[in-house]
C-alpha cells in the first residue's frame, strides 16, 4: 500500500526577489513524498498567490486525494482527480519519480524522450531601480542570457542600465502584467533597439486580446495567460511563444503534451519556473529540451539548494542526478 506525505518547506532566497506584484525573501514550497514497497518518489510545487493558491490550500488539495493515491491511482488517473495547478504538479512528479525508482528505468526511458543535453538557462535580475539593476547586471555580465523583471514606470531606463552593465549578454524581459496596451509597441521598439529578444506577459491576462494582430518587433511570450492545453487556441494571434511551467500545467505529464502541441501550432517554447529547488527544476529540465528559451535558474537564486542538486556550471544546467529525481 502507498503512503502520501505533504510537507511545507521554506528555502531562503539570496538577497530577496522582487517582481511587479511584490517581494519575497524565501521560496515557500510543498514537498510531496509517495512511498510504496520500499521505494519513495518525490515532487515539489510552489503555490502561487496569483492563481489563488496558498501553502494551506495546496496542501489540503494534495491530502484530498490521499485515499486514491493510497489505492494505487495511476499518473493518468491523477489528471482527472485534480485540476491543473501546484498540487497536481507535486503529485504527478512524485508518481513519475516513484515509477522510475520501482522499475529501475530512467525518466527518459519511461517517458520515451530523446537523450537530454545540457541547457543554457537565463539568469534572472530582480526588479529594482535602474542603478541597482545595472550593478546586478555587471555582476552577472559573464552569463550569456539575462532575464529582467520589469514593473512599469522606469522600465526603459532599467533595460538601458542593464545593457550598460552587461553589453554582451542576450536579454529577455518579463513585465508580469504591468504594462498598459498603449505602452507595448513603443516600449517593444525601444527594447528591440537594445537587443531584447523576448517580452514576457506585457499585459494583464484579462486584457491581452489587445495584442491580437500587433506587429511587434520582439517576440511576445504568454506566461500568466498560458496554463494548460486548453489555453493554446485562444493564444494564437496574440503571442508567438508560451512559457510552460509545471506548477501551471499541473505536472510533468501535461507539460510534455503541452510542449508537443504548442510546437505543432507554431508557438516557440519557453520553459520556466518559480523560485524553487533543484527538485522542481528536474522534471522541467526534460520539458525544456529543444526549447527556444530556458529559464530554469530557481536554485541559482537560493541561499542553498537540496542535496544532491542539479549541477550548474555558470548558466549551463546539467542533467539532474538520478538520486534527485527520475
Amino acid at each position: 500500500m502507498r503512503t502520501l506525505e505533504a510537507v511545507p518547506q521554506s528555502w531562503p532566497i539570496e538577497g530577496g526577489f522582487t517582481i511587479s506584484r511584490g517581494s519575497k525573501k524565501s521560496a515557500e514550497v510543498v514537498l510531496v513524498t509517495i512511498r510504496e514497497d520500499g521505494f519513495a518518489g518525490q515532487g515539489e510545487c510552489v503555490p502561487y498567490g496569483r492563481y489563488g493558491e496558498t501553502i494551506e490550500s495546496v496542501t489540503a488539495q494534495i491530502r484530498s486525494v490521499e485515499r486514491e493515491i493510497a489505492d494505487g491511482a495511476s499518473i493518468a488517473a491523477l489528471q482527472a482527480l485534480l485540476a491543473p495547478g501546484a498540487a497536481r504538479n507535486a503529485l504527478d512528479c512524485a508518481l513519475w519519480d516513484l515509477a522510475a525508482r520501482r522499475s529501475g528505468r530512467s525518466i527518459v526511458e519511461l517517458a520515451q524522450l530523446p537523450a537530454p543535453v545540457p541547457l543554457v538557462t537565463a539568469f534572472t535580475l530582480s526588479l529594482g531601480e535602474p542603478d541597482a539593476m545595472e550593478d546586478a547586471a555587471r555582476r552577472a555580465s559573464a552569463r550569456p542570457l539575462l532575464k529582467l523583471k520589469l514593473g512599469g514606470g522606469a522600465d526603459l531606463a532599467r533595460v538601458e542600465a542593464v545593457r550598460r552593465g552587461a553589453p554582451q549578454a542576450r536579454l529577455i524581459v518579463d513585465a508580469n502584467e504591468a504594462w498598459s496596451p498603449d505602452e507595448v509597441l513603443p516600449l517593444a521598439r525601444e527594447l528591440h533597439r537594445l537587443g531584447v529578444t523576448l517580452i514576457e506577459q506585457p499585459l494583464p491576462a484579462s486584457g491581452d486580446e489587445s495584442l491580437r494582430g500587433l506587429d511587434c518587433p520582439v517576440t511576445l511570450c504568454a506566461d500568466e495567460s498560458a496554463h494548460g492545453i486548453e489555453s493554446l487556441e485562444r493564444l494564437r494571434g496574440l503571442y508567438q511563444a508560451i512559457n510552460i511551467k509545471l506548477d501551471k500545467t499541473g505536472g510533468f505529464t501535461e507539460a510534455l503534451e503541452l510542449a508537443r502541441l504548442a510546437r505543432t501550432r507554431g508557438f516557440q517554447i519557453m520553459a520556466g519556473c518559480m523560485v524553487s529547488t533543484s527538485l522542481a527544476m528536474a522534471p522541467a529540465f526534460y520539458v525544456a529540451q529543444g526549447a527556444a528559451f530556458v529559464d530554469l535558474d530557481g536554485p541559482l537564486l537560493l541561499a542553498r539548494d537540496r542535496e544532491p542538486g542539479i549541477r550548474y556550471e555558470g548558466s549551463l544546467m546539467h542533467r539532474p542526478p538520478a538520486a534527485l529525481w527520475g
